[in-house]
């Protein structure tokens, strides 16, 4: 499998999970503005989306969106526990938080990396985060992950997100609980391993 991404986006996720996973896997790194890859492939015509990520798989298929991507690489190592079987209620809790990740927070962190954006957009974006965060915040104050005392797919996501904020300055020190979260994700060998792979 290789796996196309870019430093610090939403591809990170899946990266970690690759990593807790176990499984062999390359990656390779695109340049979003040029639609590149590092090996100087038109990104455009590995996934016509144009973003990452997107996992190269070994029967030539091209699997894309993070939430996908993470779900079925937990689905081909159910022994590590990265995802609850299919079909169970403690899965659609994980697919709950993925959802919730990708349409309230991801969505609304992208007006604020965006220089077309008025300042407008980007308050209203701040507002909404603001309302948002403390929905996570309130779930890692009562377990060290989203959906209890183990890793998901779903804290890989939350953790590539949260890193945003340093970013463009939207603090999250008024819920501690999601500054000791980063600390226990930055702890992850995997974590280190994919922030490191990525530079």
């Amino acid at each position: 499998m290789k796996l196309y991404y870019s430093p610090s986006a939403c591809s990170l996720s899946p990266h970690i999970v690759l990593h807790e996973s176990g499984l062999a896997f390359s990656i390779e790194k695109v340049n979003l503005r040029s639609k590149k890859t590092a090996s100087g492939a038109d990104f455009s015509s590995i996934n016509p989306k144009g973003y990452v990520p997107a996992l190269a798989l070994e029967n030539g298929e091209v699997l894309t969106e993070g939430p996908a991507i993470v779900q079925y690489v937990a689905d081909l190592v159910p022994e590590k526990k990265l995802a609850p079987p299919c079909g169970t209620l403690e899965r659609a809790r994980v697919q709950e938080w993925l959802t919730f990740i990708g349409t309230e927070l991801h969505k609304n962190f992208s007006p604020l990396f965006n220089p077309a954006a008025s300042a407008e957009v980007k308050s209203g974006a701040q507002e909404v985060l603001a309302r948002r965060l403390p929905i996570a915040a309130q779930a890692l104050s009562a377990h060290p992950y989203l959906t209890g005392e183990s890793f998901s797919v779903a804290d890989a996501y939350l953790f590539a997100v949260l890193r945003w904020t340093k970013f463009v300055a939207v603090d999250i020190s008024p819920w501690p609980s999601l500054d000791a979260f980063m600390e226990r994700m930055n702890a992850r060998p995997a974590v280190q391993a994919a922030l490191e792979a990525e530079g």
